[in-house]
């Protein structure tokens, strides 16, 4: 796969958790941002949505109980915690970095306007989208493909834990689970394959950008989707693409 132009990088939060699967782990957090360094060398206009399951998942929380849209802002802080993880690693390894938010929390961070994210990117700058759309009801994934349209990425590059693409059953319980090389986004939501959600599908397919999902859990495989050396699964808005 031929990466080209201005990608998005959609990170799970549980790929800083490390090895526990909660909270975050520094080892892991210098480990990914090592990976997206040297992606960075080869494409040099990235942006981030990192999630926050490592940290709080919303929909659990509001089985248990509480209200969704104050669960859903509680996963929002999560993320943003992410954002300044990764964003502190990525700078010491001198990638230029920036972190911008969808809700306002200025003595820490400064809120998200595509103008400013397109200069950041145009000056090649890492940005990094924190704190989802800033509305609850919505998943990270919905954000990625929301960034993406805004800021004009080519691809999306949505990495997953133990799993190299999208399989017709989880592999991970299934041997004979077939894994497909191409999707477009019509046939996913059509098999329910549970790849994303259907508003980050449709923004995608609606603005023409395609999706490739590749495993996180091998090292080095960040780098590798983002230079285009690796396996998994294109998701497009139809065959021809």
């Amino acid at each position: 796969m031929k990466v080209e132009g201005r990608v998005l990088l959609k990170l799970s939060g549980e790929a800083l958790a490390g090895g526990t699967g909660f909270g975050i782990d520094i080892a892991t957090v210098k480990q990914v941002a090592a990976e997206i360094k040297v992606g960075y060398e080869t494409v040099k206009q990235i942006a981030i949505v990192v999630g926050g399951g490592n940290m709080w998942r919303g929909k659990t929380a509001e089985e248990a109980g509480f209200e969704r849209a104050n669960a859903d802002y509680i996963g929002m802080l999560g993320t943003v915690m992410n954002a300044l993880a990764l964003k502190d690693a990525l700078v010491q390894m001198g990638v230029p970095c920036r972190v911008q938010t969808a809700i306002s929390m200025p003595t820490i961070t400064e809120a998200y306007t595509r103008e400013k994210a397109m200069q950041y990117l145009n000056s090649e700058r890492i940005v990094i989208f924190a704190a989802g759309t800033g509305s609850p009801y919505f998943s990270t994934d919905t954000t990625a493909a929301l960034r993406a349209a805004e800021i004009g990425a080519s691809l999306i590059l949505a990495g997953k834990n133990n799993v190299d693409g999208v399989y017709d059953s989880d592999p991970n319980l299934n041997k004979y689970a077939k894994r497909f090389d191409i999707l477009t986004y019509e046939e996913m939501l059509l098999k329910k394959l549970g790849v994303m959600d259907l508003t980050s599908a449709t923004l995608s397919e609606e603005n023409n950008i395609p999706t490739f999902v590749f495993s996180m859990s091998e090292p080095g495989n960040i780098t590798k989707a983002i230079t285009g050396e690796i396996t998994g699964t294109r998701i497009v808005p139809n065959k021809n693409e």
